[in-house]
């Protein structure tokens, strides 16, 4: 028993420093002798835990996903709890300034959708789920008479404007980029009324 609670906890953090890693350093930048230092395990313990490196960062991205939204969903919490409609205080924590500085530790999909295509199936996949869980999120936050694509157009909007904003730097033409993101959504969807915004 305290062998596979063991063998438990050195997985997690392997697939935490994995999904630390690709944020940090692309898909390219994820070496499996790295990731076992980094979670203080010894190179040749890998395989016990992984068949691949592919599987690895299939494993890193699914991680990365969860870590992301729930970062997103407390900032959310917070800005809920000033006032703001529930569209509003998703898309003002997604293009706010902690998500513009917080590569490491923010959305996956912001920091790697250029290279998922070039990735094994199951990495593909992971990327795959985490774009359905966030088109999901935004269906549930739009007013009903948004229209049939208009989360995929916000969900495009919020990760190319992230994308964007980070290429210019976390800096005031970074910020103007995520400011004129988040005011093009909110103008277009935001019916609740407005709420002192970032």
């Amino acid at each position: 028993m305290a062998t596979s609670r063991r063998k438990e906890q050195s997985h997690e953090r392997i697939v935490d420093a994995a999904a630390r890693a690709i944020r940090r350093g692309g898909y390219a930048g994820v070496g499996v002798a790295d990731i076992m230092k980094e979670a203080g395990l010894t190179h040749g313990g890998f395989y016990a835990h992984f068949p691949s490196r592919d599987a690895l960062l299939a494993a890193a991205m699914e991680r990365a996903g969860q870590d992301g939204a729930e970062r997103l969903n407390q900032a959310m919490a917070r800005r809920r709890a000033e006032g703001a409609s529930a569209l509003r205080a998703w898309v003002e924590s997604y293009l706010g300034p902690a998500h513009l500085a917080g590569c490491e530790t923010g959305c996956p999909l912001a920091a790697l959708a250029s290279e998922i295509p070039r990735q094994s199936e199951g990495v593909r996949e992971a990327a795959a789920g985490r774009v359905e869980r966030l088109l999901d999120t935004i269906r549930r936050l739009l007013p009903a008479s948004a229209g049939e694509h208009a989360a995929a157009a916000v969900l495009s909007t919020l990760v190319g404007a992230l994308q964007l904003a980070r290429a210019l730097g976390d800096n005031d033409r970074g910020r103007a980029v995520l400011a004129s993101a988040r005011q093009s959504i909110l103008d277009q969807y935001d019916h609740e009324g407005p709420a002192a915004s970032h």
